[in-house]
């Protein structure tokens, strides 16, 4: 009974981890989002790569903590991203930069691949932690 509780609460302090590291990781990335979309543009050469995949990068890369070790907390996080997204593009004009409609649906894009992508590698490292077990034949 002991272990069982001993294993119960190793479980809890685990899960509690993987979600403190979710929101820390994901909090961490906004805010490095954040400095890189509002501070003062320094034009450099010209960029093969249009800033557009930049931003699906940079958001695919803002939500895969979540989807990959708190999947629970999507419900909340997913808007408040992309209400982060649509802020950025409004604040950009106040600071030098320009606010684009195609940045943020790039935004969304994002979110969109890196929930895909950090759900799907989930369900992998899930499927190689958890194998099911060859059933039993009666015979």
């Amino acid at each position: 009974m002991k272990a069982l509780q001993r294993d119960q609460a190793r479980r809890q302090i685990s899960t509690l981890k993987r979600h403190a590291l979710a929101l820390v990781a994901t909090g961490l990335l906004a805010v490095a989002i954040a400095y890189l979309t509002l501070s003062q543009s320094t034009q450099g050469p010209p960029s093969i790569v249009s800033d557009k995949v930049y931003h699906v990068i940079a958001f695919a890369v803002l939500i895969i903590p979540t989807a990959l070790f708190y999947v629970r907390s999507l419900f909340w996080v997913l808007p408040v991203v992309l209400v982060f997204g649509g802020a950025i593009e409004l604040i950009q004009p106040y600071v030098g930069r320009e606010g684009e409609w195609a940045d943020f649906i790039a935004d969304v894009l994002g979110v969109i691949f890196g929930l895909i992508l950090g759900l799907t590698i989930r369900k992998f490292l899930l499927k190689q932690t958890n194998p099911k077990r060859p059933a039993t034949s009666q015979t």
